[in-house]
């Protein structure tokens, strides 16, 4: 990056928009938190116009990097999703499990214009299956009316060749836009054809997203270039974003993990990230995410692309306490904190609330403590007023201070179940709750708290670089050396289409994992390359 130069990061949660500005030296100089919209967009343009205030030279500013829900609240929403006809090349072997056979019904009903198995698909090895059959493709797309296309080739990580000639042939007779698999998900054929057919119906999304984004800049006269974050914790152009937008999800949690990593200067680390709504907890393994060995779940659908490894659980700083017993969650105030929390003179008991009455407050909290008071001396007024006695000061103490160590337990059952045994790595608290987090935890060596740990997410999104990845199968033998290299090559052009500078594009990791119980000797190998992005 030039010298003197400004970037910006912002990261869209649940509950707050997010955004930072760094300077050439990953300083930050300028930061602010601003609650999201349910529009998403109005929230993101009031963080930005946030920070851009304490910013004198715009024109130092050279790039933006967003992290959204937009993709993840379409899903969950089943809301402003495309028309999808599903395409599998995998006839004869495959009819027996037809396309989104395990998709929530209202899901399927809103996505899938049409389904078909056709004549296509390769072996594990690479060989053919069965040849294309380019006239059953058109037949099936003159009866659907779709606004993109979905293409799950089976083996397509071993030979994408017939996914790219239908990916041709649609684009040149139909004109529509085209989402393959290889591209999107690794081996596991249902898993990877629900991830392609979900990013070609987030393709409508994708253009709002990067539109409103594109916009925002334009219309306060920012030529800066505009990035957006993967769900591994990296970047990618906006062009990289509308052809792949299922990768931007998970972007938030990696954002926080990668925003802990810098601002704590921990590699290896438990990161719990607190925000209104809910928790999310990962692990740095390197300073980067762990990744899930599993396959994750999606608004119903499960999928096979790289996520990282995370555990959410309904805790927040807007969770709702209730009176009867100290329950909290697992609903929450959400957004709405800054007006239903106690501490903020509304009238609703949220964790929050509990954890300034334990003594919990952060720095910057003016004025928590007696809203609180006040609020708890008003509840004993009016419960004297009608029943003559009593004393709710009491009541609400002791329902606080439950809600409190119930709060503290679900952390630390949480914080067990990602550490796996080992209790040697610190815990780096962050997000715009990370105040409720006791200053010990079993299972940690220790809990750190980084400044600007409130915008962790916003830093990780400015910081992060731009990577692509390989996920294939390479027979054995004397060309494997030669097969690996081009497998690098293609991951480190994958890296430089998402916006990495080619000069700077390393391998970062390098898997090897052969496979068993096949006719001829064969290994899995997945790649990733990774650089900082370009000038």
């Amino acid at each position: 990056m030039a010298e003197g130069a400004l970037r910006i990061g912002i990261d869209v949660g649940g509950t707050n928009t997010d955004a930072v500005v760094l300077d050439a030296s990953d300083r930050v100089i300028a930061k602010a938190k601003r609650p999201t919209t349910p529009d998403v967009t109005a929230g993101l343009r009031a963080a930005l116009d946030a920070v851009l205030a304490e910013v004198a030279a715009w024109d130092r500013i050279t790039r933006v990097m967003l992290g959204t829900t937009h993709a993840t609240n379409a899903i969950l929403e089943r809301r402003n999703l495309g028309r999808v006809a599903v395409l599998r090349l995998g006839a004869p072997a495959t009819t027996s499990v037809p396309p989104l056979s395990d998709w929530p019904d209202d899901l399927r009903k809103t996505v899938s214009a049409g389904e078909a198995i056709v004549p296509g698909g390769h072996y594990v090895d690479g060989r053919e299956i069965s040849p294309l059959d380019l006239g059953a493709i058109r037949r099936f797309l003159d009866g659907v009316r779709a606004d993109a296309v979905a293409v799950t080739g089976v083996f397509s990580p071993a030979s994408a060749d017939q996914e790219r000639v239908v990916e041709e042939l649609v684009g040149n007779e139909y004109g529509l836009p085209v989402s393959v698999s290889h591209e999107i998900g690794s081996l596991g054929l249902l898993e990877r054809e629900n991830a392609t057919v979900l990013n070609a119906a987030l393709y409508g999304v994708a253009a709002h997203v990067t539109d409103a984004l594109v916009t925002a800049l334009a219309e306060r006269g920012l030529g800066a270039q505009p990035y957006l974050a993967q769900n591994d914790g990296t970047l990618m152009t906006v062009a990289h974003a509308a052809r792949l937008p299922v990768s931007t999800i998970g972007s938030g949690p990696a954002n926080s993990l990668r925003g802990a990593a810098f601002l704590s200067g921990a590699r290896d680390a438990i990161v719990a990230d607190v925000g209104g709504t809910s928790t999310d907890l990962g692990v740095l393994v390197g300073g980067f995410p762990r990744e899930s060995a599993a396959a994750v779940e999606i608004g119903g659908v499960l999928t096979n692309f790289r996520m990282p490894d995370i555990l959410a659980i309904a805790l927040g700083g807007g969770s709702v306490v209730r009176a009867a017993g100290g329950t909290v969650g697992p609903d929450s105030v959400g957004y709405r904190i800054a007006e239903e929390a106690l501490v903020f003179g509304g009238s609703t008991m949220t964790v929050t609330d509990a954890a300034v009455a334990g003594g919990r407050v952060p720095a910057d909290a003016a004025g928590w403590r007696e809203r609180l008071e006040a609020a708890v001396q008003a509840a004993h007024a009016a419960r004297t007023a009608v029943h003559g006695k009593g004393d709710m000061s009491e009541t609400f103490g002791d329902t606080l201070q439950r809600a409190l160590a119930v709060a503290d337990a679900m952390v630390i059952d949480a914080v067990d179940r990602m550490a796996l045994g080992r209790a040697d790595r610190p815990l780096v608290a962050v997000g715009g709750g990370a105040f409720l987090l006791p200053a010990e935890i079993p299972g940690v060596s220790r809990v750190i708290r980084p400044e600007h740990a409130e915008v962790a997410n916003a830093v990780g999104a400015a910081i992060a670089l731009a990577s692509g990845r390989v996920d294939t199968i390479l027979p054995a033998g004397e060309s494997r050396s030669k097969a690996i290299e081009r497998a690098k090559e293609e991951a480190a052009a994958r890296a430089v289409a998402a916006g990495a500078d080619p000069a700077g594009v390393e391998i970062v990791d390098l898997l090897e994992v052969p496979l068993s119980y096949l006719s001829e000797p064969a290994v899995r190998v997945h790649v990733k390359a990774a650089g900082p992005l370009s000038r």
